[in-house]
């Protein structure tokens, strides 16, 4: 996998997709990476367009269904960019600021953390699952509101002062959501449909429960593989998953399931205004200044990191038990690796 994406990163882009040799030696590539138990789908897209789609490996290991490049998948940490989006499309509605408090939505402990803090992983906050693992009842399913009682209740100290250092934070992203539903007057879910996935006609895009995963026949299967057996087991069997069924109800961090073909819908829109004024998005993959005028490597939902040969990259990556997920953007070439 790490060769795999290496290869992604750096030699693809630079060698052109369109060149056959180079869409020869990805696939062959792939190829070596499914012969050594890797399952998953790649999407490759030049103006929009897919030139290389190809699916490797099983959708479940067991019964050996084989995986199809319409298979859908858990984003885990990819949802964070359609959570800054809904944050910044209730800023063009002028329903909130990007510099307004935290403590203007929420009742927590912490002060003069803003809503730009949240967005850009600069906030300090400390780690709302750590606080879930240590005091939860796990019998129970908890939701955003339940993780912001514990924080309130039990409230470990903040990393440091908002705005000084960038430390990645799912908690921003959570309270992100619930900030998004005070503003609003509607769920995080319901927002997430009616302002992207129906308008971008991301028809195999949601956020999904369990059982409602499970009745999904084309729903992808997380595995772990594990060296004792030789063998990959379905990663839900393991006691290091149980907190995406005990934290099942979260929104705003991860939770949100799509298909490649689906996010490529996602990508396209981001160069045009369907969602957002392009002025917006300008701002999203834009690097947080720092207190001190040094500047992050993220925006809004984004990592960001600039490259001598394709100009400006965007990109964020997902890791949940049995799961993998990325999107790359070279935005300034238009092309574009799911």
């Amino acid at each position: 996998m790490r060769q795999l994406f290496f290869f992604i990163l750096f030699f693809l882009p630079r060698f052109g997709y369109t060149q056959q040799p180079g869409v020869i030696y990805f696939d062959s590539l792939l190829q070596q990476q499914a012969a050594l138990g890797f399952s998953g789908v790649l999407l490759v897209a030049e103006n929009g367009k897919p030139i290389y789609q190809h699916a490797v490996g099983f959708r479940e290991f067991a019964t050996k269904v084989p995986l199809e490049t319409t298979d859908i998948f858990e984003l885990a940490s990819v949802s964070k960019q359609f959570t800054a989006m809904i944050i910044m499309k209730l800023k063009e509605k002028k329903l909130l600021d990007y510099d307004d408090l935290v403590e203007k939505y929420l009742d927590l402990p912490y002060k003069e953390i803003r809503i730009r803090h949240l967005l850009t992983h600069t906030s300090g906050l400390p780690d709302y699952q750590a606080v879930m693992d240590k005091y939860w009842d796990k019998t129970k399913v908890a939701g955003n509101e339940d993780a912001i009682a514990y924080l309130d209740k039990y409230a470990p100290p903040v990393l440091f002062p908002p705005g000084t250092k960038y430390t990645y934070s799912n908690t921003g992203y959570l309270l992100l959501a619930s900030i998004a539903e005070k503003a609003s007057g509607k769920d995080f879910i319901e927002l997430c449909r009616q302002w992207i996935f129906r308008p971008l006609k991301m028809k195999s895009t949601d956020i999904r429960t369990l059982s409602e995963k499970a009745a999904t026949k084309n729903f992808a299967i997380g595995h772990l593989y594990i060296n004792e057996k030789k063998q990959y087991v379905r990663a839900d069997s393991f006691p290091s998953s149980d907190y995406t069924i005990w934290l099942g109800n979260r929104k705003g961090p991860g939770r949100i399931s799509s298909t490649a073909a689906d996010l490529l819908k996602w990508d396209n829109a981001l160069y045009t205004n369907k969602l957002v004024k392009q002025a917006t998005l300008l701002e999203a993959f834009s690097p947080m200044q720092l207190n001190d005028g040094n500047f992050s490597n993220y925006g809004f939902g984004w990592s960001l990191r600039s490259d001598s040969v394709m100009g400006k990259v965007v990109y964020h990556t997902g890791d949940n038990p049995g799961y993998k997920t990325q999107i790359i953007r070279f935005i300034d070439r238009q092309k574009t690796i799911i």
